[in-house]
């Protein structure tokens, strides 16, 4: 089961105990009153849960008096409000954030209403009751319709004025607030000026409410001729309030009765006499997502059909899924729930939608599970409700859950899944919602490394890179989630079994206040983002590739200087490094760190300079050198990943102790690290990404130990395997001279870079190695005297003993190209005409066995 709950609240165990030793001294004894305090007991109901999470419940004494209780979630304690000395059914309660005043709405019993049948009174009331101690009974209501009401809780917790606000919602469709000011009398707070409280008409005709008690919102729909509105009231810790939301709706609700989302704590109301309320619910995330989840009335009775907007995306969709089982459909049972970064879609016994609203473009990162995977035992399918995000209240039994994702049983879904969209589902949701950990990613990687020649439309690399660096940076600055890629995917055609999707654009809402912060701030940059037509922001790798491109071929063609730019690339690249030398640890197993490669150290130094840009471009509010530290921690931390992925896999080889040596051919541990270290390259080269110092090294001692000589050549000819100057001095150093050996290193040589063939051709004590120096000498001279088309006077001054004429014309003309200054520095230093005379010589006497 892939969501399970864990009971924050139980009536039975957190309040029973308390109560069962609260029973009144010199109360009578016996089996009989023992009887009727377990049948009094069997009275407690759960009312309202307040946001600093305080629960308050009702229970029926011994002489069947209605009392009123508090459990606090925090400190596990019980408290006794208040006890009204008659039978009662108490449909609403809340109490201020400082336990002085008690607001209650009661519903007489049937018995005492045809006691009451004469009297011109209500059958219902709405009381503001003092409670430090208790004192003054004021009337609210007295109506014959329901009400709810709510304290008002600053956000923050801090208020410092002696007075509290409530609000009251009415059956009749309107909601008023209350502000209530107390003075202290002594050892009393007390209610100023009880006959005159202010109150203010805040709503009228609304046909649907939510409250949100957690951030103090009230969403409500208004029924308007052109088009239904959804708008939010904002309450602020000083009883101020604003409208800050219109959103136009696709839906036309006008005859609808009306229905009251966590509001609805009411366990008397007879269910077969209310018609069934309008399913729909309103979610919000921290980063800014907006959500409105409805279900709507089967085309056919197989299915089912309901409809997810996002409206911080500018769009819904409507999913339609086909049961197995049609007889047992219950379309009461459909229930909407927030787990914050994930909407999920509930019908008991069918199927559970677990709906991505971080990223919803893409149906991969969504779960959509059947059978066992989608039980969640314990919840009461037909009065679950969401009073908090992740938070479940069973309205028969009055227990509080706590639902959250089980990882384990995530990591076994991760392990057992066959299909790709159940894999990334997984995949991105250990690494961005339930949060990564140390223990986590070495579970992923292991995964990694069993599972990657079974991802057919996914690299997993490159998924657990990109996710992993999204999770760890965003945290850093605000709209970054936005900036960079949490995937490397660019769409995604398969379609889940058993579900169907249909995509609408909607209109985007309205926010009716410029300056705002939390969560309305990162709603208005979503909202301007889908506005501006901006879908796509993300940083992609597609320019980095084109300027990493440009940069080879002009290393190839020695046009590239030392300019400016060339100096920001390699002063970011060292930053990244120097980053990399502090995070190393000495229990680092992988031998990587220990030399430098030219060719990644500049795609390191590029790639922070584009990311620099990119997020410099929207990051306008961030001073340039927070954003120039975001981009050299981005590509540190991406580096330090692909150390992370070779470390978990190198241990779990056993190389502990690996020692390089050409001498012994590699066990079936060191292919599986080779391989590993192939699939890496092939991700960070489908990036465009840089790899870590030494990788290049490492792979190419595990190629040598792990491949033949064919087979070897064929990868550094394809790239898979690169050759660094480490390396090919490591082939000088290690082989023999045998004949055998002077092949392979010709073969290896001649496949070397240029710049760096030049300079180890040189350390090759060999007559090879001297006459591929010699050869490497001439051929750039003669070809610079072709293109300057310059006639050189040839002096016999350096072979005047020597009597082969060609080699007398051939060592003059380097001699006078040498006095023209046409060498380079290190050619000046260890190679000269002298040096070619000499090779040549041996070259002939070698070849005619002299």
């Amino acid at each position: 089961m892939l969501l399970q709950l864990s009971a924050r609240f139980d009536p039975q165990r957190d309040v029973v105990p308390w109560l069962s030793g609260q029973a009144p001294a010199g109360a009578p004894g016996g089996s009989g009153a023992a009887d009727t305090l377990e049948k009094n007991l069997e009275t407690l109901r759960t009312v309202n849960i307040e946001r600093n999470g305080k629960i308050i419940y009702t229970w029926k004494s011994i002489g069947r008096h209605t009392c009123i209780g508090l459990y606090d979630l925090h400190s596990k304690k019980n408290e006794h409000l208040y006890t009204f000395e008659k039978d009662l059914h108490v449909i609403s309660c809340s109490v201020n954030h400082e336990k002085t005043l008690l607001v209650c709405f009661l519903q007489s019993t049937k018995e005492e209403r045809v006691n009451l049948l004469f009297e011109p009174v209500s059958k219902s009331l709405t009381l503001l009751i003092e409670i430090c101690p208790v004192n003054n009974v004021k009337v609210l209501k007295a109506v014959d319709t329901h009400v709810r009401v709510q304290f008002l809780y600053p956000v923050a917790e801090t208020n410092t004025l002696q007075e509290s606000s409530l609000f009251l919602v009415s059956e009749d469709k309107y909601v008023e607030k209350f502000d209530i000011r107390v003075v202290k009398e002594g050892q009393k707070v007390v209610i100023e000026n009880s006959s005159q409280l202010q109150r203010e008409r805040i709503v009228d005709d609304l046909i649907w409410a939510q409250w949100d008690m957690l951030e103090q919102r009230l969403f409500y729909i208004v029924p308007k001729e052109s088009r239904d509105t959804l708008n939010c009231l904002q309450f602020y810790s000083d009883k101020n309030f604003k409208l800050l939301l219109e959103a136009p709706l696709d839906i036309s609700l006008a005859d609808e009765k009306l229905t009251l989302v966590n509001l609805e704590y009411d366990c008397y109301q007879d269910q077969e006499i209310v018609p069934r309320p309008l399913n729909l619910k309103v979610f919000t995330s921290e980063t800014g997502s907006l959500c409105i989840c409805y279900s709507q009335a089967p085309v056919s009775p197989g299915e089912v059909t309901y409809t997810v907007s996002f409206l911080h995306e500018g769009y819904s969709k409507t999913y339609t899924v086909a049961l197995q089982r049609v007889d047992s459909l219950e379309v009461n049972g459909l229930t909407f729930l927030n787990l914050d970064s994930y909407v999920a879609v509930y019908l008991p016994g069918h199927f559970l939608h677990l709906l991505n609203i971080r990223h919803p473009d893409l149906m991969c990162y969504n779960f959509f599970l059947t059978g066992e995977d989608a039980k969640i035992n314990g919840m009461n399918k037909s009065s679950a409700l969401s009073p908090f995000k992740s938070m479940v209240l069973d309205g028969g039994t009055g227990r509080l859950f706590a639902l959250e994702i089980n990882k384990q049983a995530l990591l076994q879904f991760l392990w057992e899944s066959k299909l790709d969209h159940d894999r990334l589902a997984a995949l991105h949701c250990v690494l961005l919602h339930v949060g990564s950990t140390a223990d986590l990613e070495a579970q992923i990687i292991h995964w990694i490394s069993e599972s990657m020649s079974t991802c057919f439309m996914f690299d997993p690399i490159q998924e657990f890179i990109i996710a992993s660096l999204y999770w760890r940076m965003c945290p850093e600055a605000i709209n970054l989630d936005k900036l960079l890629p949490y995937t490397p995917l660019q769409c995604w055609n398969e379609l889940v079994p058993g579900i169907k999707c249909r995509t609408h654009i909607i209109s985007l809402p309205v926010l009716m206040v410029q300056n705002c912060k939390g969560f309305w701030e990162k709603l208005r940059s979503n909202l301007e983002r889908v506005k501006y037509a901006e879908p796509n922001l993300h940083f992609c790798s597609k320019v980095l590739r084109q300027e990493w491109d440009k940069l080879l071929s002009d290393e190839s063609r020695e046009e590239r200087r030392m300019t400016t730019y060339m100096k920001n690339i390699y002063e970011n690249a060292e930053k990244v490094l120097y980053n990399l030398n502090t995070w190393k640890t000495e229990d680092r197993l992988v031998p990587l760190f220990q030399d430098e490669d030219y060719q990644q150290k500049l795609l390191t130094g590029l790639m922070v300079v584009h990311l620099k840009d990119h997020l410099g471009r929207h990051l306008q509010y961030v001073e340039k050198k927070k954003v120039e530290q975001i981009a050299v921690d981005y590509v540190s931390k991406m580096l330090d990943l692909m150390y992370q992925i070779m470390e978990n896999v190198w241990k779990k080889c056993g190389l502990d102790s690996w020692i390089f040596s050409f001498e012994q051919r590699g066990n079936s541990n060191e292919n599986l690290m080779f391989h590993t270290m192939c699939h890496i390259l092939q991700a960070a080269n489908g990036m465009c990404f840089p790899l870590p110092p030494g990788f290049h090294t490492l792979h190419m001692e595990l190629g040598v130990r792990c491949l033949s000589v064919y087979t070897l050549l064929h990868y550094i000819d394809h790239g898979v395997l690169n050759l660094t100057e480490m390396c090919a001095l490591k082939f000088l150093k290690e082989l023999d001279n045998t004949e055998k050996n002077v092949k392979l290193k010709l073969s290896i040589l001649t496949r070397l870079p240029e710049a760096i063939g030049r300079k180890v051709i040189q350390l090759w004590n060999h007559p090879v190695g001297s006459t591929i120096v010699a050869r490497n000498y001439v051929k750039p001279l003669f070809e610079k005297l072709r293109n300057k088309k310059h006639r050189l006077l040839v002096v016999d001054r350096l072979s005047a003993q020597t009597e082969f004429l060609p080699l007398n014309y051939l060592v003059n003309m380097l001699a006078d190209v040498e006095h023209q200054g046409w060498m380079t520095p290190v050619e000046r230093n260890t190679v000269n005409a002298r040096f070619v005379e000499e090779i040549a010589l041996k070259h002939t006497t070698i070849l005619l066995n002299l």
